[in-house]
């Protein structure tokens, strides 16, 4: 099976492509797997930090105004007052939507109860006369609220720094295993890159001096290339014309010394002008040829 240069050269390329592919794939994976990560602690755990933290900034905000509003014998704030319980709901929903660490779900059914119980009392708060009973009462509820909060902030702050520390094992992970992956990859390119150098290096030598020979009128050089590509095509050629200019020097030679020894004709020196001219332009072919080489 004939396999040209060009067909090397192209299944190398494909090779080296090949590896590139490899390390493309690979890197891809990896980032995309540490992205996946990174993304689930700040859409899972984050996002419950913040919930439990604007339900307590509520919270807070509703037993302030209540508060202020009995100290100074004032009706509390009622549209703002709705507006911080919307708020905590609001965030209360989305926190059960966001269940993700182990026992969350009841904590939040019991912050759920719980606020139902305070929301309860602060709109009869809002609507009845004030009373130290109902403050004393509303900031019980409120202290039970901020407690089950803070667990529910601690609980997932916890997670947060586990799965942070997962994150950075599984990048370190990744780049051990890239940068394996990255050095076979260039040690094998680099060995492919040279043998396919070296190959065509030595042939490209070993016909540049064959040519050489043939012009330098060293007529029993022969090239021998193994394989079947286009050197060892080149190399018949050459081997064929330096039996030509061989044989062509052997018969001129002897027609030389032939005429010598019974005079010249007109029509011999012309034969052998023809000769010399088809000797002379093998030369200029061969020469010309090696000169193509050199400049590549």
């Amino acid at each position: 099976m004939k396999h040209s240069i060009r067909t090397r050269f192209t299944l190398g390329m494909i090779f080296l492509f090949i590896i590139i592919s490899v390390l493309a794939v690979f890197s891809g994976y990896y980032l995309n797997k540490l992205s996946d990560k990174t993304g689930a602690i700040l859409k899972e755990n984050y996002l419950s930090v913040v919930y439990a933290r604007d339900m307590s900034e509520g919270i807070m905000n509703i037993n302030q105004e209540i508060t202020t509003g009995f100290l100074t014998s004032r009706n509390s704030d009622s549209i703002r007052i709705a507006k911080e319980l919307s708020l905590i709901n609001k965030s209360l929903i989305s926190e059960k939507n966001n269940i993700t660490e182990p026992g969350e779900d009841k904590l939040v059914s019991g912050i759920e109860v719980g606020y139902i119980e305070y929301r309860d009392s602060v709109l009869k708060a809002v609507k009845l006369p004030k009373s130290s009973a109902a403050l004393i009462y509303l900031q019980n509820k409120s202290g039970d609220l901020y407690q089950q909060l803070s667990i529910l902030s601690q609980m997932n702050g916890k997670a947060l720094e586990v799965k942070t520390d997962d994150a950075k094992a599984s990048s370190k992970s990744a780049l051990t295993r890239m940068t394996i992956l990255a050095s076979l990859c260039f040690l094998i390119g680099m060995s492919f890159t040279f043998s396919f150098a070296s190959y065509f290096n030595r042939r490209f030598f070993q016909l540049y001096n064959g040519l050489k020979a043939v012009v330098s009128s060293n007529f029993d050089e022969r090239l021998v290339f193994d394989g079947n590509d286009e050197f060892q095509e080149i190399s018949l050629v050459v081997n064929e014309m330096a039996d030509n200019l061989k044989k062509s020097n052997q018969k001129m030679s002897v027609t030389l010394h032939e005429e010598s020894m019974k005079g010249i004709n007109p029509g011999d020196i012309e034969e052998l002008k023809k000769m010399l001219f088809r000797i002379k332009t093998m030369e200029e072919q061969a020469a010309a040829l090696i000169s193509k080489f050199e400049k590549k």
